[in-house]
């Protein structure tokens, strides 16, 4: 796909993303709705972004004029969206960039079961965008918007329905959230003190700029959070990205857990014997090593959570039960809820685990692997074209196994590196696995110094 990336559409505002291409990118996506699927309704929606009304703004205008009414949810997380979408049985359009930074914006498309548009459905909604196909409505049969009320309301209330209260609210936990500004902050607090929860808070004010962190929830941009857990007694602290569909989390002591700790850890309260488990490639060998003990089977995609909600699909169409799935990013799918990646819904379930052991003891259990992930900038596309040149010729000449899904990620016997470029920002990615740390960084090392002294072709 040339337009949709691996989480949709991205850019930095008024440069690459403007509210023009806002509007073409709603009229095509409407337009496909309305024909494909009889769509009359769809439903509008952003996080906290400054450029969020904007953007919405030429979005629903896009719909309008494709003949498509409108329901405005304002600012609410992606996953709220998602759940309104579904109960209405609507498209939606979430306006977001997710983790990336603050003058970033993107759009993100959802179908009317509430989940991301699959791959092929996103390539029809690109042909239509390259090819400037619109399907414009008459001046009597546009679209008309309306401004829905008491959304997050209805979204905190059926999560509330959907995990365990009584075993969070026994475990008498103290939270420390971090919804970094961004869409959560105007759910995830009533949600978890609803639970049951002493809740804590930092950079829980919606704020597009986001002053007190970058939207991102790497253990980088933690260091707040960790200092709150570990200052206050907390049982856990919970970071959010920008538009609340990730969870990541600090243990009591104020240790960052990794992710994939977390992902492993979950995953293995849910398998069984013959599931399946879909991750993206960059996963790590703590969920592979979960996966072959419990006798499932573990099913790689490209990076994104339209791959792997893709993959998933396809696996139950097949009959397979997919009970999780996802990336070490924080970026969890349980099915069995709904088919989308919910931070709110993730940390509640995390904190089900707690009323048996600490946090520490849960991510002590994936200590044994030591992650490096490093990030390389690009200014044009010959230098992402040496770029990616270099890391092919890694690859190439080196005796182990390589597999091409995404990038090129090299399997050594004691560890495993991986080099693509980013499908949100102008950025290649490295990741690197070991249980040696030095033996990571070596990996890491590997792909880096081969990028960085890759010479620009332009």
């Amino acid at each position: 796909m040339k337009v949709f990336g691996s989480s949709g559409v991205r850019g930095v505002v008024n440069e690459t993303l403007t509210p023009e291409y806002a509007l073409q990118v709603a009229m095509a996506a409407g337009t496909v709705w309305r024909n494909e699927l009889g769509a009359s309704r769809v439903a509008v929606a952003h996080d906290t972004r400054t450029s969020g009304g904007m953007i919405s703004d030429a979005a629903r205008s896009g719909l309008a004029s494709v003949g498509l009414d409108v329901d405005y949810l304002g600012t609410i997380p992606t996953p709220g969206a998602q759940v309104y979408a579904d109960e209405e049985s609507i498209p939606a359009l979430m306006v977001t960039a997710s983790h990336n930074p603050p003058q970033h914006n993107g759009i993100k498309l959802i179908g009317p079961d509430g989940i991301e548009l699959a791959v092929d459905q996103l390539e029809r909604v690109e042909q239509r965008l390259l090819g400037e196909r619109f399907g414009r409505s008459g001046w009597d049969a546009i679209g008309q918007t309306r401004t829905i009320d008491g959304v997050q309301r209805a979204y905190v209330d059926q999560l509330l329905e959907s995990v365990d209260r009584e075993r969070i609210a026994d475990a008498e936990l103290t939270v420390a959230l971090d919804p970094g500004h961004g869409a959560g902050s105007v759910t995830s607090p009533q949600f978890f003190r609803e639970l049951g929860c002493h809740v804590l808070t930092i950079n829980a004010q919606p704020d597009g700029h986001f002053p007190g962190r970058k939207p991102e929830p790497v253990a980088d941009n933690l260091g707040d959070l960790k200092r709150l857990v570990e200052t206050t007694d907390a049982d856990l602290g919970i970071a959010h990205d920008g538009d609340a569909d990730r969870a990541i989390f600090v243990d009591e002591t104020g240790a960052f857990i990794e992710g994939d700790a977390a992902l492993a850890a979950l995953a293995r309260e849910e398998l069984q014997v013959g599931d399946g488990v879909v991750s993206a490639v960059s996963t790590s060998q703590r969920l592979v090593d979960v996966v072959a003990d419990v006798g499932a089977e573990l099913h790689l995609t490209q990076i994104g959570s339209s791959h792997i909600i893709t993959k998933v699909q396809e696996l139950e169409k097949e009959g397979t039960r997919v009970p999780i799935a996802g990336e070490g990013n924080g970026g969890i799918i349980f099915p069995g809820y709904r088919t989308i990646r919910d931070g709110a819904y993730t940390a509640a379930r995390f904190c089900e685990l707690l009323a048996d052991r600490r946090a520490s003891k849960i991510a002590a259990d994936y200590d044994e692997y030591y992650n490096v992930r490093k990030n390389i900038s690009y200014e044009d596309e010959g230098e992402r074209s040496a770029m990616t040149d270099a890391i092919e010729a890694v690859a190439r000449e080196t005796d182990a196994e390589v597999n091409t899904i995404d990038g090129y990620r090299i399997e050594f016997d004691d560890g495993w590196v991986l080099a693509r470029p980013s499908g949100t920002e102008p950025l290649i990615r490295v990741y690197a696995e070991a249980r040696d740390p030095d033996r990571a960084e070596a990996l890491a090392a590997l792909m880096y110094d081969a990028i960085t002294a890759a010479p620009d072709e332009t």
